[in-house]
């Protein structure tokens, strides 16, 4: 079979690497895709924007695709399962209806609510004045969310009142017309990434991401700067506590709603010092970085997840199968990202990274004049598998070293919390 993933950073390289590998997969192609699925075997890139929803379903024909796998939030939010549908084309990714369960944050507050799922008390403001009030009245730490997407960046958690009512002005001063301002959750993240085709959800293995630029977890925040999996603070025992209080009542206010949802439900979670969840933010896809750690350790086929969602037929899939051990993925980004940086700058060093048995996902990167240059902020996902998270480490940042480029930055502290769990 054929497939089309929808596309240009890390997360889609990773999904075209891992539908490569399932012996029913003969030909993936992505769009618009970047360097590093343009040179793998049997990946093809399309100079097709992610929004050409027409152009996308005229590949789907010409080139006799089976499947479509959508990788990021904005044409998911901009309803390209929908046109795609109305053309009887498979698509793997939640209708426009769906997304919002990503594209706004009070609307997915409602759903929670209603669902009765465990999360931060929030309050939403399309006014800067009575935001700030609220803040003065709840005192910091305090967190600051835009309602709709922003790339990972739109999350600010304010240390002091100044902070947050800073946060305010920013946020508004970017476009930003309505914020979430809710409680500070203390505790450790995790991400839970699960698949659904609207009546099953079933969860793949947990990790944590790295959202803070700087090591020791401190700066600003970034789209992630490095995951590990699977995080050993989800237990198997609060995994089945993730499924029953978050992930199956999700799916049943999704349904009461009478929203068709066949893709993944992506949970951001905090466990609290007490070993509770919460539910920090929900997104509609595949986590990036998180993908590049939990699809490597995936055993069972990909597509044939994805295409049980598509026909609903989840249920009646066998267990989903893991290898054994660890991943660790290190990004290695621009200097002077998640703000202002320079693209275009020469890399070297992967063939060398990957001699040392590492995966490398490229996630801003292009051809230019037959060299491989960066395109953008996060610039590669560079990915180990070990026995366990301490023999992933250990493999993984001699890669990383390996690997370079002009102004290169990369946090040398991933995974090195859960050495202690």
């Amino acid at each position: 079979m054929k497939v089309l993933v929808v596309g240009n950073g890390g997360r889609e390289h990773t999904i075209a690497w891992t539908l490569l590998k399932s012996p029913n997969v003969e030909t993936v192609y992505c769009t618009p895709g970047n360097g590093g699925t343009a040179t793998m075997a049997n990946c093809f890139n399309l100079n097709l924007a992610v929004d050409d929803f027409q152009g996308i379903a005229q590949s789907v024909a010409e080139y006799n695709i089976s499947l479509v796998v959508v990788g990021p939030e904005i044409p998911l939010s901009l309803g390209i399962t929908d046109y795609l549908q109305e053309h009887n084309i498979a698509v793997f990714g939640p209708n426009k209806a769906g997304a919002q369960l990503e594209s706004s944050k009070s609307w997915a507050k409602e759903l929670m609510i209603q669902a009765r799922i465990p999360t931060a008390k929030s309050v939403t403001f399309n006014n800067g004045d009575l935001a700030k009030a609220h803040i003065e009245q709840e005192d910091a730490p305090i967190v600051v969310k835009a309602d709709t997407l922003a790339a990972g960046k739109g999350v600010i958690v304010a240390m002091t009142t100044e902070e947050a009512k800073a946060a305010v002005d920013s946020l508004l001063e970017q476009g930003f017309t309505t914020l979430v301002v809710e409680e500070f959750l203390a505790g450790e993240e995790a991400s839970v990434l699960a698949i659904t085709d609207g009546e099953t959800i079933r969860p793949l293995i947990p990790s944590q991401d790295h959202k803070r630029v700087g090591e020791g977890d401190r700066g600003k925040n970034t789209g992630g700067m490095g995951t590990y999996a699977p995080a050993p603070i989800v237990t198997p025992e609060l995994m089945e506590q993730i499924q029953t209080e978050v992930l199956e009542p999700t799916i049943a206010v999704l349904k009461q709603r009478g929203i068709d949802y066949r893709g993944v439900v992506y949970a951001g979670l905090m466990i609290s010092p007490t070993g509770e969840p919460k539910v920090l933010e929900f997104n509609c896809r595949f986590g990036d970085p998180e993908t590049q750690v939990v699809l490597p350790l995936l055993d069972t086929p990909l597509d044939e997840l994805l295409i049980a969602c598509t026909q609903k037929q989840l249920a009646q899939q066998p267990p989903i199968k893991w290898k054994t051990g660890s991943a660790v993925c290190v990004v290695a980004a621009s200097g002077g990202y998640p703000d202002a940086y320079e693209k275009g700058k020469v890399i070297s060093g992967i063939e060398s990274a990957t001699a040392q048995g590492a995966v490398v996902f490229h996630a801003g990167t292009a051809f230019k004049d037959n060299q491989l240059v960066t395109s953008g902020g996060r610039v590669l996902g560079i990915t180990a598998l070990g026995n366990n998270l301490k023999d992933a480490i250990a493999k993984v940042y001699p890669a990383v070293e390996s690997i370079s480029f002009e102004g290169m930055y990369y946090r040398r502290d991933i995974a090195h919390k859960a050495l202690n769990h």
